[in-house]
Formats: structure tokens, sequence, C-alpha cells
């Protein structure tokens, strides 16, 4: 699977990467108690710890927010999904469990405090790319609503957008039906690149620990 980033999206900030993981052979399920007891013991803790903070402080979320900034997002109106997560937890808002890959996927967003994405591979089409979006890009999010794709990063294959750090789209959303998926870990511009492939690497074996498969991972 080929995977791009957009050369002006490189010229905007020279130090973007994505980290990659293709599972293949993965069993999705409805979450399995320890992970349900995990997310909800794991939220609890982050509510209680950052109960009277800013979520804005948080370094790789304050890091986000300033990467919208620079393509032009406002992130005071799209929220990266991290920071969306985070003030989720700050007002109790406890996540609702939907499917063993889609929990995961927030537990790791939580955990790393950074956006992720994971799509079921057999509903993309050809080679992917990491791009801004134009007037002429949307697509109807897992929420149900048409987001508007404007000046925002995303992820497109020949059909079109299906995934961003700020909400994913249904049509590549994963399912318990779903055996090959893909997983977009949006690092820190920050982090070295060995940095990144040792936290690409820790996360895909977290994920198949639970799903089991096999997983190649790199950072582009």
């Amino acid at each position: 699977m080929e995977i791009q980033i957009h050369e002006e999206l490189k010229q905007l900030i020279p130090e973007f990467k994505i980290g990659v993981v293709h599972y293949r052979d993965i069993q999705v399920s409805d979450s399995p108690q320890m992970l349900k007891g995990r997310l909800r013991l794991f939220q609890e803790s982050l509510y209680f710890d950052y109960e009277d903070k800013k979520i804005t402080d948080i370094p790789a979320i304050n890091e986000w927010r300033k990467l919208f900034k620079t393509v032009g997002t406002d992130p005071n109106r799209y929220r990266p999904s991290n920071e969306a997560l985070y003030r989720r937890v700050q007002k109790q808002q406890f996540l609702p469990t939907v499917n063993s890959a889609v929990d995961m996927n927030n537990f790791l967003s939580l955990q790393y405090q950074i956006p992720l994405g994971i799509y079921d591979v057999n509903h993309l089409d050809g080679s992917i790319s990491i791009k801004l979006g134009t007037d002429q890009d949307s697509y109807i999010a897992i929420n149900e609503r048409e987001i508007s794709l404007t000046n925002k990063l995303h992820s497109c294959d020949q059909k079109g957008p299906f995934g961003s750090p700020y909400v994913d789209s249904k049509r590549t959303a994963v399912t318990t039906n779903t055996t090959e998926a893909l997983h977009l870990i949006y690092l820190q511009p920050s982090l070295s690149i060995d940095k990144s492939m040792q936290l690409v690497q820790a996360l895909s074996k977290m994920f198949t620990q639970i799903h089991g498969g096999d997983a190649d991972y790199t950072v582009i």
C-alpha cells in the first residue's frame, strides 16, 4: 500500500511525519472486559489528573493545535481529535464502547496524547495521500455529519477523502467484520524518527495483543 505526504504539506511543516501500521488477519469484536475496564480506569485517572488543569497545556495537544493553525484550521472551532477526547474526559463524558478496534484506538490516543485513525482496508482503494483539503473536499463522518475539509489535514485514496486528525469518515470505519486495517498515527512533528518508530512499534504490538494477526509498520 503506497502512502505519501503531499508536497504542499511538507512545505508548510517540514518536520511532519506520520506512523503507518498495516494489520492483517485481525479479529475485531465487542471489546473484552479487560479492555473496557482498562479504558474506563484510565479515563477516571486522567479526569483526576486534569480536573483543574488546562488541556491545552499538554505539550502534544498544544503542538497539534499549532499544526492546525499552520495549515489554516481554527483549533478552537475544529479541535484535533486528541484534544477532543481529553476534553470529554475532563467533563466526565467518558467514551462509550464501540468495538475492540475503536476502543483500543481511543485508548492509545489518550495514552500517547496524539490523534490516531484506524480504517478498514477493504473499503480503501489504491494509493493514499496525506494532504490539505480544498472547498471541493468533504465526507460523511462517523457522527453522520457532512464534514468540509477546506484547509484541513486529511487522508484520501482514489475514491476521495476518508480520514482526518479532526474526525474520520463513515466509509472506512472499522467494524466487527474487519480483518485487515490501516492505522494512521499522527505523530508530533517535534518527535525524532527513532522515538517515532519506537512509539509506532509499541502501539502496533498493543493492538495485535488484543486482535491477533500480523502488523507491518513504518514512519513516513
